[in-house]
């Protein structure tokens, strides 16, 4: 039933001045709407809204992921932009904060500016 719906995804954010910043002009993410309830983007499709809180208390895993071709470009592509990427001290975590997965998948962290944990990853 639900295999085929669309899946909106759900952050929290205590500036949504600063997350339409970050989500619109650094991710490039497409601006859909601002009320007294939420900020919404779009990804490729999928909506995201960005509710807003008087503060956030963010989760210490990833909430919200990106699943891409070329993990190496994305992530200079977002340096360039300024996006800062995470070191968790994996093993086979590379400088830039690539992580080699056991499968053979690629991971990166950043947090978005209310220290909301995102990732970019390749698989295959």
């Amino acid at each position: 039933m639900l295999e085929t719906a669309k899946i909106v995804a759900f952050i929290m954010s205590a500036d949504s001045v600063r997350s339409r910043g970050f989500y619109v002009d650094v991710l490039g993410l497409r601006f859909v709407s601002d009320d007294n309830f939420a900020l919404v983007v779009e990804s490729n499709g999928n909506l995201v809204r960005i509710g807003k809180a008087k503060e956030v208390n963010p989760a210490r895993h990833t909430v919200l992921g990106w699943e891409v071709q070329d993990i190496e470009t994305t992530l200079t592509d977002l340096q360039a932009r300024g996006v800062k990427f995470q070191h968790y001290g994996f093993k086979d975590q590379d400088e830039r904060g690539i992580w080699n997965t056991p499968d053979g998948s690629k991971v990166a962290w950043f947090l978005d500016p209310d220290g909301n944990v995102l990732s970019i990853s390749q698989h295959g």
